[in-house]
């Protein structure tokens, strides 16, 4: 083998792609996307936390430009791109997202109704107190830290967080195959929750719940379906249905106002296209009863003014609104963490179960550490005050040393040996010294004022303080109970200083039911020649100039609370509703028939309004030649499409057409029919029998070998052109016949 060949190595292809996506979705749930369970926060927030903390940037300190903060975040810790740190920055100063905001910014961070948070070199933003509950004690060894990306620095692999934030924050994330949706909560009901569950680790999901009574949600709101509550805590998933909070006041003119002032939490960020939702169905006249939306929101709190028109039910339009917009939206709970660098689903119980050991974890851990450090203390001032005992002695092994290695030694061995005293006595006495190193390092650096009477007294006082602390240290690591105590306490504070009254109502409220409100009117449906359709009320309709009318190749006068039918040549009947038809002015386009309902085309064959369908008949002609009437009645249905009537194999329609109840009775109206190869017959419209729709009907024209039907239509004894495919024929001059005779030849005029 040359120098520059490499062994080849053989592999599965799908085994290795299996094994490559198994290890990207493992590390973007792991390191990106989920938060731990322990402090409540993903990857990217711990860091940007972290980085601020090692900027000093603390509450008290002045704001640091955000640009500097994410600039030290991407540089030492989280390599993934600027804005995704600078979006989790955002994030946190959001106070209408979070309960406790982690993140004190200053300047131009967005707001509730959807604005982009400005430039990051134009903002500044330091740690808020919440922040600090997770980072205290950080110098102390609590937690575990491990390399960055590079191995060129070290990260906090979780924060000494002593406030639950994941229950108070809640979190979302989008991960492989998997996503976290927690709630927020109030923070006194979710710590009042905790210290009860360490009274009691027993306790049931009902029994947290008296303290937890559900999430409670920044932008406040009421969810309709509080019963659902407890399954959603017992199994960590579930949906949750919010609704805006809605007031009315009296307005100008006799007419209401429907106040909106607080919004479900999933449009929280996205406000303005709330409002844009409601004044485009204002102007669509989708809710006819709405007279105006305008946005009154300040710094004092939301207020979005709806302005209902006189003499409307204002219940039924709320009905609507909740229907058919985002005033009532649904939030689905998926209760995903990490513990232990696996994806878990946590149940209410499973999250403060965890938050409790964490925190027993990290406060036996801060209390060895003070007791180690009392204990240090301890020794060393023991030792002063030993020392202040025999001084003069010191003094004197301090004066007959000819180094610092020797006088120590002496003070903690007692070897003499090079060292000149002044007695045998003194020798001897100096050779029963035996203080630790701690203490000689101390002694030696001794400042002469601590040998005042008043400075001797504060080293016995606080040798005192040491050794109650010491006691007290001691009986805490001791004892669970005690632990908790402690822990209960610094919860205590933290419901002090962040607690505040619940915002979100808790109900159950059924599903409301909306009315709509239409006022019956005239319209016309025009459809032009390449299928767009419109409304036209009856005076925009009476504005249309004649060569504008011959533009649209079908006008279907309706109510617009009726139903216009459309029949296909395949034999299905197709509904739209008028309300379905976009109002529009002469000039508009309209919209797609096709984008009304699922029909070719080339497939239609007519339009019918359906009141004009219920009190006629229709006739049906085939290709094959098959005729029938069907009563209109037949086609009354809430479906949005039927089969009409019954085809044979490779058969179709080639009319559909209405026969009101003077032509049936009638005897001058014949059906006329017109074949591919130029053939006619006529015959009396009587002769055509009455069935139901799903029946093919009987043969209307005997057809030679090879020839089809391509035209059918009613003629009347006024009719005297008819026209078919640029070709006119007159009906006067063709020989009346009986039902399936045989066609006869015949030239267009």
């Amino acid at each position: 083998m040359k120098y520059n060949e490499q062994p080849v190595i053989q592999l599965d292809f799908s085994e290795e792609m299996r094994n490559s996506y198994r290890d990207y979705a493992v590390s973007v749930i792991i390191a990106r996307a989920l938060p731990d369970v322990r402090d409540g926060l993903k990857p990217v927030q711990r860091r940007i936390l972290y980085a601020m903390n090692e900027l000093s940037l603390d509450p008290g300190k002045p704001h640091r430009k955000s640009a500097r903060i994410v600039g030290d975040t991407m540089g030492k810790y989280h390599p993934h791109g600027d804005s995704s740190i600078y979006d989790a920055l955002v994030h946190m100063t959001e106070d209408y997202s979070l309960s406790i905001p982690l993140v004190d910014g200053h300047g131009n961070f967005g707001s509730i109704d959807g604005d982009g948070a400005a430039a990051m070199r134009y903002t500044e933003a330091r740690l808020s107190h919440g922040a600090m509950a997770l980072l205290d004690n950080l110098d102390k060894g609590l937690v575990p830290f491990g390399p960055n990306f590079d191995e060129s620095e070290k990260e906090p692999l979780v924060l000494p967080a002593t406030i639950p934030n994941l229950l108070i924050n809640g979190t979302t994330g989008i991960a492989v195959g998997m996503a976290t949706n927690m709630p927020p909560h109030n923070t006194s009901e979710v710590i009042d929750g905790i210290i009860a569950f360490m009274d009691n680790p027993e306790i049931s999901t009902k029994g947290l719940m008296k303290y937890i009574k559900g999430p409670d949600f920044p932008t406040g709101a009421t969810i309709t379906n509080s019963d659902d509550l407890f399954n959603i805590y017992d199994t960590g998933e579930g949906k949750i249905k919010i609704r805006s909070k809605v007031e009315t006041e009296d307005s100008d003119y006799g007419r209401k106002n429907l106040v909106i002032t607080e919004i479900p939490y999933t449009v929280a960020g996205n406000k303005t296209k709330l409002l844009e939702n409601l004044a485009a169905l204002a102007k669509d006249k989708v809710f006819d009863e709405i007279y105006d939306v305008r946005d009154e929101s300040s710094k004092e709190g939301i207020r979005i003014v709806i302005e209902v028109k006189k003499d409307r039910d204002t219940q039924n339009l709320l009905n609507g609104l909740y229907q058919k917009t985002s005033l009532e939206d649904t939030y689905g709970v998926n209760m995903l963490a990490v513990k232990n660098k696996q994806p878990v689903t946590f149940t209410l119980k499973g999250l403060i179960n965890e938050f409790v050991l964490f925190q027993e974890e990290l406060y036996t851990k801060e209390y060895k550490h003070l007791l180690d450090k009392a204990n240090d203390r301890l020794e060393i001032v023991e030792g002063l005050i030993k020392a202040t005992d025999v001084i003069d002695l010191i003094i004197e092994i301090l004066r007959g040393s000819k180094s610092v290695k020797q006088a120590k030694e002496c003070l903690t061995k007692g070897i003499t040996d090079g060292i000149k005293f002044k007695t045998k006595k003194t020798d001897k006495e100096a050779s029963r010294l035996d203080f630790s190193e701690r203490q000689a390092e101390a002694i030696l650096t001794m400042q002469l004022s601590k040998l005042i009477g008043l400075e001797l007294l504060k080293l016995h006082q606080e040798s005192n303080t040491l050794i109650t602390n010491i006691t007290n240290y001691r009986k805490i690591l001791g004892d669970i109970n005690e632990l908790h105590k402690v822990i209960k306490k610094r919860l205590r504070t933290y419901k002090k200083q962040f607690g505040r009254e619940r915002r979100t109502t808790l109900d159950n409220i059924g599903n409301t039911k909306y009315v709509e409100e239409i006022r019956e009117e005239n319209i016309y449906v025009v459809i032009d020649r390449f299928g767009y359709c419109k409304s036209l009320d009856e005076t925009s309709y009476s504005r249309l100039a004649p060569e504008t009318l011959n533009e649209y190749t079908h006008i279907i006068p309706m109510k617009n609370t009726g139903k216009l039918c459309i029949f296909s040549s395949s034999g299905s009947m197709y509904q739209v509703k008028a309300m379905s038809i976009p109002k529009a002015r002469s000039r508009d386009k309209g919209v797609l028939i096709q984008n009304l309902c699922k029909i070719g085309r080339d497939d239609i064959i007519t339009y019918i309004a359906f009141d004009d369908l219920s009190e006629s008949q229709l006739l049906f002609v085939s290709k094959s030649g098959y005729v029938k009437l069907v009563s209109g009645i037949e086609f009354e249905t809430n479906r949005s499409v039927i089969a009409s009537t019954k085809l044979e194999k490779e058969d179709m329609l080639v009319c559909v057409q209405p026969v009101t109840v003077e032509e049936s009775i009638a005897d001058n109206r014949n059906v006329l029919m017109l074949t591919e190869k130029g053939m006619v017959l006529l015959f009396p419209l009587n002769q055509a029998d009455e069935f139901k729709k799903t029946s093919k009907g009987l043969k209307g024209i005997s057809l030679a070998k090879g020839d089809t039907l391509a035209y059918a239509c009613i003629t009347s004894p006024e009719d005297t052109d008819i026209e078919f495919n640029n070709k006119h024929y007159n009906p006067q001059k063709i020989k009346l016949k009986s039902r399936n005779d045989k066609p006869v030849k015949i030239k267009p005029q």
